[in-house]
């Protein structure tokens, strides 16, 4: 934590307005030294441009940015205490790896020899010890990324900007460059924000997650607690898959709410299964596929069950995803089942047994 301050980086009211156009829109957010933060959303939310406020490449309307507790209205991109590794890794194809890790420290005033201890020093924290003399040319997609990162952190910055480093790689790549990337930050120790609009990325390697969506900061969470109870339908649409069952609330007495919802019929939820608060929209229950399964013959319900018909079926080898039509519901919910050995699958058609709970529902009103 550096000079004990409790806040790495904080944003203060940030507008930027592009003419008429607001692309960020009051943005406020303390981000934790040491934290792995990530901003998602979708194209055009604003997310880039507040990664690129905090660098110092776009200047803001109005509003603070301040890093270690200082304000950098009048701090240049290259004074500023951190770096950024760009969605193309922009390293140079002309230079070796060594090279290209040690451009950044080009202007430093230390003997060449303690740039190459650096250099080396940052490659050899990002896997590619051995790679020193290469060309750029002759890398992997990962292994250029892992260039990038070595020369950001060879400056060794307080906070390291990454825009949406992994999308050029492979579905195996990114996988195994997102443990790369935990791993390295845990080891740095420095404050990452990551730019993603991958929800599954920012929920396996984020802290916290600031949700946004047109300039601002719809929820800002834990994984967790954005995954089990996002504060809106917006949010639980957008982040992991969501069902959605139209309820009718019946009551509110004692910190509790009874709703009727299709396929479960009346319900009774706490007032912190409630997102945004009761309201006279039309109301909806919502709920994720794993929190249902799928009832063996013989298998008894934890909790409640209701009855269904299988609708369609998804195998996905590990999991197979079920839709099902709830008896009494007007359309087909997506439930997950866990492939264990011996697991039959069932067919279309086929009737079953569903289990569920109302500890795991959302009333979205």
């Amino acid at each position: 934590m550096s000079g004990g301050n409790p806040v790495m980086i904080e944003l203060r009211d940030v507008h930027k307005n592009y003419g008429d156009y607001r692309a960020l829109r009051g943005i406020s957010a303390a981000i934790r030294p040491g934290e792995f933060f990530s901003l998602l959303g979708p194209s055009g939310c604003g997310k880039t441009t507040l990664l690129r406020t905090i660098a110092g490449f776009e200047a803001i309307s109005s509003g603070a940015v301040l890093i270690d507790g200082k304000d950098m209205a009048a701090v240049p991109p290259n004074l500023r205490p951190a770096n950024m590794v760009f969605q193309s890794y922009a390293i140079f194809p002309h230079l070796s790896v060594m090279q290209n890790v040690a451009f950044g420290l080009r202007r430093d005033a230390r003997p060449a020899s303690e740039k190459q201890r650096l250099a080396a020093e940052a490659l050899e924290m990002v896997g590619l010890k051995d790679f020193e003399r290469r060309s750029t040319q002759a890398l992997s997609g990962g292994q250029r990324q892992r260039v990038a990162l070595a020369r950001a952190l060879v400056l060794k910055p307080k906070v390291l900007l990454l825009d949406e480093p992994l999308s050029a790689l492979d579905k195996k790549m990114r996988e195994q460059m997102q443990l790369e990337l935990i791993r390295l930050q845990k080891q740095v120790g420095i404050t990452f924000v990551l730019v993603t609009h991958d929800q599954e990325e920012a929920l396996i390697m984020s802290n916290r997650i600031a949700v946004m969506f047109d300039g601002e900061i719809a929820q800002l969470d834990s994984p967790e607690m954005l995954y089990r109870r996002p504060n809106s339908r917006r949010v639980a649409e957008f982040v992991g898959t969501m069902n959605f069952v139209a309820a009718q609330v019946a009551s509110e007495a004692g910190g509790k709410i009874e709703a009727d919802a299709q396929g479960f019929g009346r319900v009774t939820l706490d007032t912190g299964q409630v997102a945004g608060g009761l309201s006279t929209g039309q109301p909806s229950i919502g709920f994720r596929p794993e929190t249902l399964s799928i009832l063996l013959e013989g298998q008894k319900a934890a909790d409640r069950e209701a009855h269904a018909t299988v609708v369609d079926v998804l195998y996905y080898g590990g999991l197979t995803y079920y839709d099902v039509m709830l008896d009494g519901a007007s359309q087909p919910v997506r439930l997950s089942v866990r492939n264990a050995f011996g697991r039959p699958v069932l067919e279309a058609g086929a009737r079953t047994r569903v289990a569920w709970s109302p500890g795991a529902l959302t009333l979205f009103c």
